[in-house]
């Protein structure tokens, strides 16, 4: 387990201001993130374009108003029992490498180095690029450039994005504190037009005609799939927990306060549409919170949307910016065959390299989506499988790490240990098998699109023949 070191004054940053100094190759991260920061970088990556789109699909298999509101409910409460086990592992082995460095002291790092892999070629860079073109899409259409605008958009939202983190952790940051709050006040907008539609402001939908009863296991299950998508991404936050001020039960306090918010934020939202639409208008649409704010607000509604699906975008891509190139720093250390991506800038608190090479790849899928069109996001969608795999041996390290490390201080420990984190596991597998399903139904090219994960994975095993063995010191 790495140390976090102290914080010397010689390397304090001056205000958000780029620091003049030449980058350094220090000892690693520093403890410099606030609560406030590391709550802003979670919620800013769970809260995507996800929430705008997918409720009318929850709806549509909840069978009644109220088993929709529940199955929203239940996603939060699952992924507050995740974030539990996260937070122990984060606290336990603080890392910069997160859920690499988990896999890593509980399977070895062949697997470690796999996940890594997939990690950067697809899971980060290929989401950032997937979010660079969803955000040059919305922005087109409040302000378009001319042809090929929203290309344009997202080779640009990705340059200015790695500026703002080359200049350092507290930029980086600041930033995302900013978005996020620009983010959740865009969330509040749809409130806002669900309470105007509550007190008479707008027609009352049409009364509901449904029997109202449980859907039925296999389709309920399925909106809770869907329900679980729009909450991905909190596990991020292991990625800075070497970052972290305010020792490491700051930690469990980032991960529970973030998740209640949006657990919160989602049932606002979705208490909304339903004022506004009404449950069976809910599961007919297919543009939920565009058809709400344009009867909210009218034409100017249609522009608030588009800013609104551009700002969720902005700030996932931002903030998933910041942990991606982690694992990639964490890599670095670890293979010395990729010790150049290992170095951290000490003067901006960054791993100025391996966020370089992890800009520079989601650029290349940029300017590749650009020419292959829609491929892209469906590479991205069907390594699905990948993620869910990696993310359930993650839960299942936590039983590995108790066995295997007994004596190692664990400041926070799960509660109800062992059932809470075995249903977490449950719930992975399910989302993994669920992943699979949908996967194997689909094609891409003319090939089951299965093969796309274990192609990715393949490729992982390969490389580890190129670059040889780990530290063994680390």
């Amino acid at each position: 387990m790495s140390s976090v070191p102290a914080r010397t004054a010689q390397h304090q940053p001056t205000s958000g201001a780029p620091d003049s100094r030449p980058p350094q190759t220090g000892t690693g991260p520093h403890a410099i993130l606030g609560t406030t920061e590391a709550v802003a970088i979670i919620v800013g990556i769970v809260i995507g374009a996800g929430i705008f789109s997918l409720p009318s699909l929850v709806a549509s298999m909840s069978g009644s108003a109220g088993w929709m509101l529940a199955a929203w409910l239940f996603g939060g409460l699952i992924s507050l029992i995740g974030a539990l086990c996260y937070a122990e592992l984060s606290t336990a082995f603080p890392n910069a490498g997160g859920d690499y460095h988990f896999l890593r002291r509980a399977y070895g790092p062949q697997v470690s180095f796999v996940f890594a892999w997939a990690r950067f070629s697809v899971i980060t860079t290929g989401s950032i690029a997937v979010l660079a073109f969803v955000f040059g899409d919305y922005m087109t259409q409040a302000l378009p450039l001319g042809a090929h605008s929203g290309s344009i958009y997202a080779a640009a939202v990705v340059v200015v994005l790695t500026w703002v983190n080359l200049r350092g952790i507290k930029s980086g940051a600041a930033t995302q504190t900013w978005l996020t709050m620009l983010e959740v006040a865009g969330l509040l907008a749809i409130v806002v037009a669900g309470l105007y539609a509550a007190f008479g402001g707008m027609p009352a939908p049409a009364p509901s005609t449904a029997a109202g009863g449980f859907p039925g296991w296999s389709a309920y299950g399925l909106a809770v799939v869907f329900v679980l998508f729009t909450f991905g991404g909190w596990n991020e936050a292991a990625y800075i927990s070497a970052e972290l001020k305010g020792g490491q039960r700051a930690m469990v306090k980032a991960l529970v306060l973030s998740i209640v918010v949006i657990t919160v934020l989602y049932l606002l939202v979705n208490w909304a549409y339903l004022q506004g639409l009404g449950f069976e208008g809910m599961a007919k649409s297919r543009a939920i919170a565009a058809e709400l704010v344009g009867r909210a607000f009218g034409p100017i509604g249609e522009k608030l949307f588009a800013l609104m699906v551009a700002l969720a975008a902005l700030t996932s891509i931002n903030a998933t910016m910041i942990v991606g190139a982690r694992t990639n720093f964490a890599v670095g250390r670890d293979w010395p065959t990729l010790s150049f991506l290992g170095q951290w800038d000490d003067a901006r608190d960054t791993p100025r390299t391996a966020l370089l090479a992890q800009s520079a790849l989601a650029l290349l899928l940029v300017f590749t989506g650009f020419a292959v069109g829609g491929g892209l996001k469906s590479m991205v969608e069907y390594t699905a499988p990948v993620f869910w795999f990696f993310f359930l041996l993650t839960g299942l390290s936590l039983f590995v790490l108790r066995v295997r490390e007994p004596q190692t201080p664990r400041p926070f420990r799960v509660p109800l240990y062992p059932v809470l984190p075995a249903f977490f596991c449950l719930v992975c597998a399910y989302m993994l098998w669920s992943s699979l399903s949908y996967v194997y139904s689909q094609e891409l090219g003319g090939l089951n699109a299965a093969w796309i994960g274990v192609g990715v994975l393949a490729v992982g095993v390969l490389l580890l023949a190129v670059v040889g063995k780990p530290n063994p010191n680390r």
